[in-house]
């Protein structure tokens, strides 16, 4: 009788996780980024301008491993915001292969426009909580996220993209104690895991 309980608590969370997602990225996200570009802009396109606005690793290579995508895929999503000016690319002086990428003037006017309506609309949604209630909620995921990738098949090779979803740190060293597939490609495998 305990098991199927605990079977179906873990159930409707994961339901409700699914939900949240959903709402998160179909509702939220995905109307912000058409008030503020249209249709000219794509989730994979935000994250990218927002990985150059936040890193200091900028070429088509950094860009393939951030979004797990081949380097022909990112170049030509690279190219695709380079053609709508809001990325610029600069060829390397020493390997013309190793271009830099850089936000263009419009590119940072429109992630300062998203960024603004997004703190607009967090503020409406979030006004109706606490803030002992939002860090609780937060601890939880975070702590339900850890366990998920503690438990894949690969979990050295997952990424979560933490700093794309307005976090400072890195969910995986911080709660796991390991760094993420995308750290060690940063930092050309010298660290150590668990570092």
């Amino acid at each position: 009788m305990a098991e199927r309980i605990a079977s179906k608590v873990s159930r409707d969370f994961l339901g409700s996780a699914h939900v949240f997602a959903s709402a998160l990225r179909e509702v939220l996200e995905d109307r912000l980024m058409r008030q503020v570009a249209g249709t000219r802009l794509g989730f994979s396109q935000l994250k990218l301008l927002t990985f150059v606005a936040h890193t200091d690793s900028r070429t088509v290579s950094d860009v393939a491993a951030f979004l797990g995508v081949s380097k022909a895929a990112a170049s030509q999503a690279v190219d695709r915001l380079v053609r709508r000016k809001w990325l610029r690319r600069t060829e390397g002086e020493a390997d013309r292969r190793f271009a830099k990428l850089s936000l263009t003037d419009s590119g940072r006017r429109l992630l300062a426009n998203y960024e603004a309506a997004k703190a607009r609309k967090l503020g409406e949604i979030f006004r109706g909580f606490s803030m002992t209630e939002l860090r609780h909620a937060a601890d939880l995921l975070d702590r339900v996220s850890a366990q998920i990738v503690n438990h894949s098949a690969k979990p050295e090779e997952v990424c979560l993209q933490c700093g794309i979803y307005f976090r400072e740190r890195c969910l995986l060293r911080t709660l796991v104690g390991r760094n993420c597939f995308y750290h060690k490609h940063r930092t050309g495998g010298l660290e150590r895991q668990g570092s």
